[in-house]
């Protein structure tokens, strides 16, 4: 047991930290580029997507506590994560973390959680792109064949002049007392756009991550304006009408429908656990460690500063969203294009739209970029494959790794429904979380001489918070979510004592490979 809680010398990794040779990852990014890649994954799916589903099904205006609870929990694991990204720049975020506190087996765990959150996050970011593609041609009187929009068996039915997913259309349906059968329909095949998009993000991320983070870094200026732009258009709205914001914000926390996560206060925590996929981003800028220039100071601006400036947008949007449409009528693939419809606005809605493709593009590209970078770390310690940590000689990005995760987030997105998508998203984010905020504590405590740039205050009460809040949310989360965490652990198990245990580098290191 000692053997699988051997954990990696610090001075090893500080040592890869300095790599600078032809077989590293170029130092290529500075703080605007580290902030900007945290924007570019926490702007997307989770607002322009998500927001309305957890409006509609468990929070209802009240999403902004769901926002305010979400946010809290990550202000403390932010804290945690940005002293170990300044300390330990090295590429692989939470895993390489837990592998120098907590031992090999609890860093193989994270690592196979990373997968499954940076992997099932990018895949239900393209679901939702997909469907505000689908939405936006549309509009225009172009319409994909429905089979090739929706994830296979999927009901997708022609009502309203659209083809749209009964599961979006059917309180649409029942309000208008159409009976679904009776519309014109048909089953899901595969999503395409989703498949397409994955496929050419991961191009992008194999030409270079300078290449990928300056075409982040323009997307999220204009991706940053279309929040601010809808914020505004709804506000002076509202102000104008002030009847409807009434109307829609009460009651403000709708009562409990008789079962936790219902609405009422549970529904407010289930709503922060599903809504926490929404703030995601600040951890993947820690996995582009290794390719900071300097990561001692610039790591922890990129993390805090990202995060706080989302926080501050997405509870402005929630207010406004939830004030300008009825959060019953939000149950939809582009709630916040909704949102900027019900004011009549017309240049706005083509904003809106431009501009939740431009965010949810971005969250893509950093959230596979983040995988790839995870399967990298991996690599290098002998757990995954080697050629999982090759480097492509000209780009000096690890390529192979970069295509089999593009491969297979494709796949899941045009396979698995978006909201089986994000809850094992969220879960896995949370985990990770718990894992990082318990390991600042604990080399506080076991090296407390080493010296650190930036340094999380009042630990270990912060750590305590970093680690009980996501708890909490992840005990909100439905009991479904949870078997599917168990799985893909237990999978992960098997990989590890079947691979990763034999070839692990520490343990050949140690002279134990049993």
């Amino acid at each position: 047991m000692s053997n699988l809680l051997a954990t990696k010398p610090l001075d090893a990794l500080l040592q890869e930290a300095r790599q600078e040779g032809e077989g590293g990852l170029r130092r290529a990014l500075g703080p605007v580029n580290l902030v900007t890649l945290g924007i570019g994954a926490i702007i997307g799916a989770g607002i322009f997507v998500l927001s309305g589903t957890v409006a509609a099904n468990f929070a209802g205006p009240a999403i902004v506590l769901s926002f305010v609870l979400a946010g809290t929990g990550c202000l403390f694991a932010g804290l945690c994560y940005a002293e170990f990204a300044s300390l330990i720049p090295i590429a692989g975020s939470a895993y390489t973390y837990a592998y120098t506190t907590l031992g090999e087996i609890v860093a193989w765990i994270i690592g196979w959680d990373l997968i499954l959150e940076y992997a099932f996050g990018a895949a239900t970011v393209a679901a939702g792109w997909s469907g505000n593609l689908n939405a936006l041609l549309q509009s225009w009187n172009v319409h994909i064949p429905p089979q090739l929009t929706a994830t296979p068996g999927a009901l997708v039915v022609f009502f309203d002049g659209r083809w749209s997913p009964l599961a979006t259309a059917g309180p649409a349906l029942a309000e208008a007392g159409i009976d679904p059968g009776t519309l014109p329909h048909a089953r899901g095949i595969l999503d395409l756009p989703a498949c397409l998009v994955i496929a050419i993000i991961t191009a992008i991320l194999v030409i270079g991550v300078r290449e990928s983070a300056n075409f982040n870094s323009g997307i999220v200026f204009v991706k940053v304006g279309t929040v601010i732009t809808f914020i505004a258009v709804v506000a002076a709205f509202l102000l104008r009408h002030p009847g409807v914001s009434t109307a829609n914000w009460h009651p403000f926390i709708p009562p409990n429908l008789g079962a936790f996560g219902q609405f009422g206060w549970s529904g407010i925590a289930r709503g922060a656990g599903v809504i926490f996929f929404a703030y995601i981003g600040f951890d993947a800028v820690s996995t582009a460690a290794q390719e900071a220039k300097n990561p001692q100071r610039d790591m922890p601006i990129g993390i805090l500063g990202s995060l706080a400036i989302c926080t501050a947008l997405y509870l402005a949007l929630g207010w406004m969203l939830t004030g300008v449409v009825n959060y019953k009528q939000l149950n939809t693939a582009a709630p916040v294009a909704m949102g900027i419809q019900a004011t009549g606005v017309r240049w706005g809605s083509l904003v809106v739209m431009l501009g939740t493709f431009a965010g949810l593009t971005t969250t893509m590209l950093v959230m596979l970029l983040g995988q790839s970078r995870v399967f990298y770390a991996m690599s290098r310690d002998g757990l995954l494959p080697e050629w999982a940590g090759r480097v492509h000689p000209r780009f000096r990005t690890p390529w192979i790794s970069s295509i089999i995760v593009g491969l297979a987030v494709a796949l899941f997105a045009s396979v698995l429904p978006i909201n089986v998508l994000s809850q094992l998203t969220s879960i896995g984010t949370l985990l990770a979380f718990v894992i990082v905020s318990g390991g600042v504590w604990i080399l506080r405590v076991r090296r407390p001489d080493l010296p650190r740039a930036f340094k999380t205050p009042l630990v270990p009460v912060v750590p305590i918070l970093g680690m009980g809040i996501p708890l909490l949310l992840m005990l909100s989360l439905p009991g479904s979510t949870w078997l599917r965490l168990i799985v893909w652990l237990i999978l992960g198990m098997v990989l590890y004592f079947g691979y990763g245990r034999t070839h692990s580098k520490l343990a050949r290191q140690r002279g134990d490979t049993r």
